[in-house]
Parts: C-alpha cells; sequence; structure tokens
C-alpha cells in the first residue's frame, strides 16, 4: 500500500470540485439531466408572446426570469473576476421589464436569450480559470447557488409555460 499524501489528496480534490461544479452549472444550464428540463430546455421553442405574458398584475414573466438569471450569472462571474459593478450589458439589476414598450419581437426576445447564453458562456470560463486557485467556501456556494438558481427559475418557467396552456 503506499503512504497517503495529503499534499495529494488535496490536489485531486481539487481537481474533482472543479468538474463537480462546472458539472452543476452545466446540467443547471444546458447539459441532460435527471431531474427534468433545465433551464435553457425549460426556454426552448418560448414564443414572444409566451415570454411576455404575465399570470396577474406586477407578476414576472419568462423573459425576466431568463434576464434575471443571466443578470445573476455576470454579478457572480463580476464577483470572480474582481471587476466594477456596472458592467452588465443592460442598465440596472436583478429584474429588468420586458418586454420594453414597443419591443416586443422575437429579435428582442432572442437577443435577451442570446444574453443569458453568452452570460452563462463566461460565467463558466471565469470558473474554469478561478477553480485553479484556492479558494473558500463562501466562493463554492455562490457558484452552486448560480446552479441552483437556474434550476429554480426553469421550474417557474415551466409553471408558467403550464399556466397559459388553460
Amino acid at each position: 500500500m503506499m503512504p497517503f499524501s495529503k499534499d495529494l489528496a488535496l490536489r485531486e480534490a481539487r481537481v474533482d470540485m472543479a468538474k463537480l461544479i462546472l458539472t452543476l452549472l452545466d446540467e443547471a444550464y444546458e447539459k441532460k439531466t435527471w431531474h427534468g428540463p433545465n433551464l435553457k430546455q425549460s426556454l426552448k421553442g418560448v414564443s414572444v408572446v409566451q415570454a411576455a405574458w404575465r399570470p396577474g398584475p406586477a407578476r414576472h414573466n419568462i423573459w425576466e426570469l431568463a434576464l434575471h438569471a443571466a443578470y445573476w450569472k455576470y454579478a457572480v462571474r463580476r464577483r470572480i473576476e474582481a471587476n466594477k459593478r456596472g458592467s452588465f450589458a443592460l442598465k440596472g439589476s436583478n429584474f429588468f421589464p420586458r418586454p420594453e414598450k414597443g419591443n416586443a419581437t422575437e429579435a428582442a426576445w432572442n437577443a435577451d436569450r442570446k444574453l443569458l447564453e453568452r452570460e452563462h458562456r463566461a460565467l463558466c470560463a471565469a470558473v474554469a480559470k478561478a477553480l485553479g486557485k484556492p479558494r473558500d467556501a463562501k466562493f463554492l456556494r455562490q457558484l452552486y447557488g448560480v446552479a441552483f438558481h437556474d434550476v429554480y427559475h426553469a421550474g417557474q418557467i415551466r409553471l408558467l409555460r403550464r399556466l397559459q396552456e388553460r
């Protein structure tokens, strides 16, 4: 039996943690899952009319949930990269009213879905780079929190789609 090397075990754990975090992020957003549709699958085939539909006054729609997810991917990436606040592609934070007045078009909806896609890719790239360095528990909680956030909103989007079928 080979002697146990604490240093080797720590390096292997870091590699495994990096793979686990990136897998969680990708499964929550786009990779095939056992639990049902992830965020990207939940948005697949959603028309601009469906995306803009609200279940009631002052309630969020699918479009706003998609941008909300994009914003929080950006916010965590900004923290990882130590970038300044205010560099998100849209003015504001957290929730963005959609559709904008007079801009309820498929082109506008597609542009905002592409923003979500870009933010997911940028987050994964930043995470892959950052996971090579020692990080604290708060950092890891933010990363798996983003994955859980995607799954949570994927469920909301599925529910909003079902409510529209009535």
